[in-house]
């Protein structure tokens, strides 16, 4: 009997466990750039969205999810937001999120379904833990940044290319709270 609890503490002390974090959106970021005309970059944000995502302790696991409220893009520029909402790009009224669940996390890549106007595509972002630790209010926090390129023709918007470039830069800078 000892012999057996023995094999299970080793076995548990093997294990990498995940833990679960929530999207701490105040300190978070939904980032896109865009080229402009051939002259420029735009570069652009989302500014409601949600998530949440676990990773293992030895950091070689993990998922992830994020939801992004299509309707909050916002570029620093009222018109150009309300021409993004339209039909000629996120169709916000036909598409009101964009989302993207992971299905594979090895530490440095996490891949998985961007759905973007109605369109699933399998994206891999480049991931970078940037820390982790206690934050002041007893809580425990994870940071990671993520980084991908899609084009934007694959899922379905088209308009005014090459004017506003197909290659899209997406970032991601995410904080977490461990649950």
């Amino acid at each position: 009997m000892k012999a057996i609890a023995i094999s299970a503490l080793a076995l548990a002390s093997s294990l990498s466990f995940a833990a679960d974090y929530k999207v701490d959106t105040a300190h978070s970021a939904v980032i896109f750039k865009i080229g402009h005309l051939g002259v420029s970059t735009t570069v652009g944000r989302f500014d409601e969205f949600s998530g949440d995502f676990s990773f293992a302790d030895d950091g070689k696991s993990g998922s992830a999810t994020l939801t992004i409220q299509a309707d909050s893009v916002d570029t620093n520029h009222d018109a150009r937001d309300k021409h993004l909402r339209s039909p000629d790009f996120l169709d916000v009224k036909q598409f009101p999120t964009l989302t993207f669940t992971s299905s594979q996390f090895d530490g440095d890549t996490l891949t998985g379904d961007l759905t973007l106007h109605g369109v699933t595509k399998a994206v891999t972002f480049d991931v970078e833990k940037v820390g982790e630790g206690k934050d002041p209010w007893g809580g425990y926090r994870s940071g990671f940044e993520a980084t991908t390129t899609i084009n934007r023709s694959d899922f379905g918007i088209t308009y005014f290319i090459p004017g506003v470039t197909d290659t899209t830069e997406i970032e991601v800078y995410v904080e977490g709270i461990r649950q």
